[in-house]
C-alpha cells in the first residue's frame, strides 16, 4: 500500500493530521482483533491460526457473534487506517489484495480443519454468522 501511495498515487486526498486519523482508524482493527484473541482465551482453545485442528472448541460469544473472523477483520481495519495517513486512493488496492489473499490462504483452510473437527456445530455457526462483517 506505501509503495502504491509513493509511485502511483492516482488521486491524493487529504486529512486533517493524517497519521494521526490512520492510527484512530488502525486502532479500531486492534480492538476488534484483540477481542477475538481474548474470546479465543477465555474459551481456552487455541489463537494460533495455522493449526486450526487443535481448537478445542468452537467459539461463539462476544465478537464472535458478529463475525467469525475478527482478528481478520481488525487487519482490514489496520490497513484502512494505512491507507487513510498515506493519503492516496491507490493505496486502497492493497485491501481487496489482502481480503483475497487471506480467504483463499488462511480462512478457507481453517474452515475446512473446524468443519471436519466440529462438524455440524460449525455447520451452524458458519449459517448464523457471516465471515467477515
Amino acid at each position: 500500500m506505501w509503495a502504491l501511495a509513493r509511485w502511483w498515487p492516482l488521486w491524493r486526498f487529504e486529512v486533517p493530521m493524517p497519521w494521526l486519523a490512520g492510527l484512530l482508524v488502525a486502532s479500531v482493527g486492534g480492538v476488534v482483533s484483540g477481542l477475538g484473541a481474548l474470546a479465543f482465551r477465555r474459551a481456552r482453545t487455541t489463537v494460533n491460526p495455522l493449526h486450526p485442528e487443535r481448537a478445542t472448541s468452537v467459539v461463539t460469544g462476544g465478537i464472535y457473534r458478529h463475525t467469525r473472523n475478527p482478528m481478520y477483520a481488525g487487519m482490514v481495519f489496520v490497513l484502512l487506517g494505512c491507507f487513510v495517513a498515506f493519503g492516496a486512493a491507490s493505496a486502497l488496492l492493497g485491501l481487496p489484495a489482502f481480503v483475497a489473499y487471506i480467504t483463499r490462504f488462511q480462512i478457507r483452510p481453517e474452515e475446512q480443519a473446524l468443519k471436519a473437527r466440529f462438524g455440524s456445530d460449525y455447520d451452524d455457526y458458519r449459517a448464523r454468522v457471516r465471515r467477515w462483517l
